[in-house]
């Protein structure tokens, strides 16, 4: 029996060595990731490093109104639309009964941020009918039809098209185009494209004019039509204004730096019938990054319809406009009908501009029309200042609970500061990582998590370590002391950080923006608190277990029986046997 004790005794000497091996190399991995990143520093949220604040004001629609869930609803959307951007520690939050602010962390591009935030219309999918440059462009140009309409990207690219994914053409082919009817006569040319609309939603509502052929209402738009001059902001606010989904209206684009004015047949997808959109690359051909979309059910045959119309067409009336706030954010054209719900916008993006076009195509519309209110530009200054105020907290803190463990724990306070250091370097090379992984910003109240964490930790230390002193007050030595102490400590630590872990849980998911920073620090450090204590404290105490200043119970060890009150050494005595052992009961005998 005395055999297998000696082996599994001698075994457990060894895993010391490992455990600290082990948590030695993963800080030496995620320490170079951290420098081969170039990340090495912890991004800093709104409050810290400065930012934007975006105030929108709902409006009443028709059909729509201001209430809870719908602005529950809309705080959502614009949540993913940021977090499509890469945008972390994003506050959405709601402000009262109709206002929305948006808080956006410096770092990020915030003029993308808040072009998608800010643009709060619905997304719609319309037949293009005509399209020109507008603007100074127009008129260095003399041609009013332009083949190179804006393309499928916000910024600007080469005009796309729209393949099935199954398509067997190229997709670097492009349709040729040839002069239009608008390359006589504005006014006959839109009035053409009004009569040659076919989609099944038009709803050109006035009566025909005998002469003419157009309504009161074709009129009307022919006459904005013609009017529209995209470059001037204040027409590009008003194209489109208050137009219904079953009315043509007029839109603006901007391609290569040329806006671009749009005459637009009704509505025929609306955008909460997109189910998926995402920006892909192309490996297997050249078409580069592609944006792929996935419709709904009833969407899938609206969009079968109007590729079906539009591939029968010329350009730019085999184009349809992508329709966001008034603005067409991209008008690919069509060569064959898409059947199926999946669809692919393939052109010159960039991966940036692939992104920006799924992520409108994704969380395009709203229940509720927005307004802007106000943008502000929030100044790193107090930000500093309170970082620098939580930082002096933290130092405090810490010093504070170093004295504390020097003074009453003595040597044992060596291995508590090394622990301390040990989770501090985790806490810090981890949190750089995560900025570039999933976003991760490290706001006030993230600080703040990291400084109760501190008291966390050192709890830990401290049950192990009083588990220990509790067993030489029993009359052991040091070494069967720590061997014994760790399974009663480790429970008690184990259901503890269980406690505070399960808190920050149960926080970071009914709360939002700020406090969700506190929560997820508070969680990591209480992962790290045990993975610290069971791979660097609890090896390193048994092995200055074996050395002489802590085994022998020196003064300054923390670890001094006397000072501990412990009780003598237990010793076993032998019985004694025959008839010097003393006298003998006669009723035994």
């Amino acid at each position: 029996m005395a055999a297998p004790k000696k082996g599994r005794s001698a075994s457990a000497q060894s895993k010391p060595w490992r455990a600290l091996a082990l948590i030695l190399i993963a800080i030496v991995a995620l320490t170079g990731g951290m420098f081969a990143s170039g990340h090495t520093t912890p991004r800093l949220g709104i409050d810290l490093a400065g930012g934007t604040s975006i105030t929108l004001k709902a409006k009443a629609d028709q059909g729509s109104a201001i209430n809870k869930a719908n602005m529950d609803t809309a705080v959502e959307i614009m949540n993913r639309r940021v977090n499509g951007l890469g945008v972390s520690e994003a506050e959405v939050q709601t402000q009262g009964n109709d206002n929305i602010i948006v808080n956006i962390p410096k770092g990020t591009n915030s003029k993308e941020a808040r072009e998608q935030v800010g643009t709060t219309a619905k997304l719609y999918f319309r037949p293009v009918l005509a399209t020109e440059a507008s603007g100074p462009a127009a008129n260095a140009s003399p041609s009013t039809s332009s083949s190179e309409s804006p393309g499928a990207s916000p910024s600007g690219s080469s005009s796309a098209k729209v393949d099935a994914p199954d398509s067997k053409e190229s997709k670097d082919s492009k349709t040729s185009s040839s002069p239009s009817s608008t390359a006589t006569s504005q006014g006959r040319a839109v009035t053409g494209a009004l009569k040659a609309d076919a989609s099944p939603s038009s709803s050109a509502g006035g009566k025909k004019s005998s002469s003419t052929g157009a309504s009161d209402d074709d009129n009307k738009l022919q006459a904005q039509y013609a009017a529209l001059d995209c470059s001037k902001p204040s027409d590009r606010a008003a194209a489109g204004d208050n137009a219904k989904p079953g009315d043509s209206t007029v839109g603006c684009g901007k391609n290569q730096g040329v806006w671009f004015k749009y005459l637009l047949g009704p509505a025929a997808v609306d955008g909460t019938e997109v189910k998926k959109a995402q920006a892909v690359f192309d490996t297997q051909g050249a078409s580069g990054w592609q944006v792929q979309m996935t419709f709904t059910g009833s969407g899938s045959k609206k969009f079968a319809d109007i590729t079906g119309q539009l591939a029968q067409k010329q350009q730019p009336q085999n184009e349809f406009g992508i329709v966001l706030d008034g603005e067409v954010v991209s008008s690919p054209f069509v060569q064959q009908s898409i059947t199926g719900g999946n669809a692919e916008i393939s052109g010159s993006f960039t991966q940036e501009e692939a992104q920006g076009l799924s992520n409108m195509l994704s969380y395009g519309a709203l229940p509720l029309s927005f307004e802007e209110q106000s943008v502000t530009t929030v100044t790193a200054a107090l930000g500093g200042e309170q970082l620098h105020a939580g930082l002096i907290a933290g130092a405090i803190g810490l010093a504070l609970v170093i004295i504390y463990l020097v003074a009453y724990y003595r040597g044992l306070s060596l291995i508590a500061i090394a622990s301390l250091l040990v989770s501090a370097t985790l806490t810090y090379v981890i949190m750089s990582l995560l900025g570039p992984t999933i976003g991760f910003a490290l706001n006030l109240p993230a600080v703040c998590g990291a400084i109760v964490a501190i008291g966390i930790t050192a709890d830990s230390f401290i049950v192990f370590f009083e588990r220990i002193r509790d067993e030489i007050r029993e009359g052991r030595t040091l070494r069967p002391a720590v061997e014994r102490a760790w399974p009663r400590a480790r429970r008690t630590i184990l259901v503890s950080d269980f406690v505070s872990f399960l808190a920050a849980a149960v926080l970071f998911v009914v709360t939002v923006g700020k406090v969700q920073g506190f929560a997820f620090t508070l969680g990591l450090t209480t992962l790290l608190d045990v993975v610290v204590v069971f791979l660097f404290t609890k090896p390193l105490m048994t092995i200055l277990a074996r050395r002489r200043f802590f085994h022998d119970g020196h003064s300054w060890s923390g670890l001094d029986p006397k000072r501990l009150g412990a009780k003598p050494p237990l010793r076993r005595t032998r019985r004694p046997s025959g008839p010097a052992a003393g006298p003998v009961d006669p009723k035994e005998a």
